[in-house]
């Protein structure tokens, strides 16, 4: 579990290019939809590459520079086993369920949301909070999830498969699904005295990885 926990978002990046094989090859069994969802799963690997993976480094810009923790900030409030069991026990699920089920369009518009809500942190509050123009995240959610969650909105308004109520299910869903899948397990799993620090690399990015103390 210890080399899961520290290279997670790596073998992320594998179930990546397996899925863009999958897709291309046989991507003719599923539906239209099934493929724009699988693609905004695509979105959230690439995503979960950017802030841990290369460049990196988000735990250090969340624990520090965002909530201001200098104590122990490679293990709070953020810590290695809490964004495993988040990003990929909870968030996999969450995605994989709106390709397996892409009659619900509510659900669909929640799991797209979700990706484009995180504009709010990436491409506004973290900037802020660095004084930068980019803060790892931030591509991918301008570059894959936005176009994939645009796409997908008007594909399923333009086919009249969106219903008003999907519509307002789906808007409000991606707002929660913030809490449920990010907000809340960092509140419920925080603890200073946490067993799981994150490595110097996951602190502070594979391409600047600073000196332990």
């Amino acid at each position: 579990m210890k080399f899961y926990r520290q290279n997670w978002y790596f073998i992320g990046g594998i179930i990546f290019v397996g899925l863009a094989y999958f897709v291309g090859f046989w991507g003719n069994h599923l539906s239209h939809i099934q493929v724009i969802l699988t693609y905004s799963y695509m979105a959230m690997l690439v995503h979960q590459f950017e802030e841990y993976g290369i460049p990196g480094g988000f735990p250090s810009i969340f624990n520090e520079a965002v909530l201001g923790e200098h104590t122990v900030p490679d293990r709070y409030p953020l810590n290695a086993n809490q964004v495993m069991i988040n990003n990929v026990f909870m968030t996999y699920p969450f995605y994989i369920l709106a390709i397996i089920f892409p009659g619900a369009i509510w659900y669909g518009l929640i799991q797209i949301g979700q990706g484009m809500v995180q504009i709010v942190n990436h491409g506004f509050w973290n900037n802020l909070k660095l004084k930068r123009l980019y803060n790892p995240g931030e591509a991918s959610v301008l570059l894959l999830h936005w176009p994939l969650g645009i796409y997908y909105i008007w594909y399923v308004i333009s086919h009249h498969l969106a219903t008003t109520p999907d519509l307002i299910i789906g808007f409000i869903g991606a707002l929660a699904s913030v809490f449920i899948l990010w907000l809340g397990p960092v509140r419920i799993l925080r603890n200073r005295q946490s067993k799981y620090p994150f490595t110097p690399q996951q602190m502070h990015g594979y391409t600047n990885i600073k000196n332990p103390k």
